[in-house]
């Protein structure tokens, strides 16, 4: 039996994505990529295909951020808060008020393994806050975890540019024993396996 795995979409929520006031600098290149990735992954649910090589997606889960009142824009049943990729039928939507989505569902990664679930990928907003967080939560909940590179980013913070964190942050996560995958290749290996 192959490796079940999850692909986790990071709350690429309209305030960080559609709002031109407020959205990251990477926007149009994390809605682009976060489409075709999802466009395949769907298909190879579509098409309940498994593959030990390439270890496509076996779920997917959507996540969202909601700020309790007070802590910021993503305030539940708000336009800022909404999704810019729902959940289809078959898909995992997990509610999140902390950077890290197992920290706010303490049953995630039971629920996960009860499921076969032990590979994650990774991808969405804000590299160095959610993003880095669930992953680091998966780490150390015993799951293996693929960040897509060029698929996650943020913004300008600390004088840093958003290129430069979306980098110190695959460089953290590569140090704690993630990996770090070109988006598209990935896409690439996934689309070639529906033919």
């Amino acid at each position: 039996m192959t490796t079940r795995t999850a692909l986790f979409v990071i709350d690429i929520q309209n305030d960080l994505t559609t709002d031109p006031a407020t959205r990251i600098p990477a926007a149009d290149r994390i809605r682009t990529a976060g489409e075709k990735i999802l466009t395949t992954a769907r298909r190879l649910q579509t098409d309940n295909i498994r593959d030990a090589k390439s270890d496509p997606p076996g779920m997917i889960v959507i996540v969202q951020h909601e700020d309790l009142p007070g802590q910021g824009p993503l305030k539940k049943d708000t336009p800022a808060w909404e999704l810019v990729f729902p959940p289809e039928t078959g898909e995992y939507l997990v509610q999140k008020t902390t950077r890290d989505t197992f920290e706010s569902n303490p049953h995630l990664a039971e629920m996960l393994k009860r499921k076969g679930v032990e590979h994650i990928w990774a991808f969405g907003i804000q590299s160095e806050c959610c993003v880095e967080s669930t992953c680091i939560g998966a780490l150390n909940a015993g799951f293996r975890v693929t960040l897509l590179r060029g698929a996650h980013s943020t913004y300008d913070v600390d004088g840093k540019s958003a290129a430069e964190v979306e980098k110190e942050v695959e460089h953290r996560l590569e140090g704690r024993g993630a990996l770090i995958e070109d988006w598209e290749k990935v896409v690439r290996l996934w689309g070639a396996m529906i033919g």
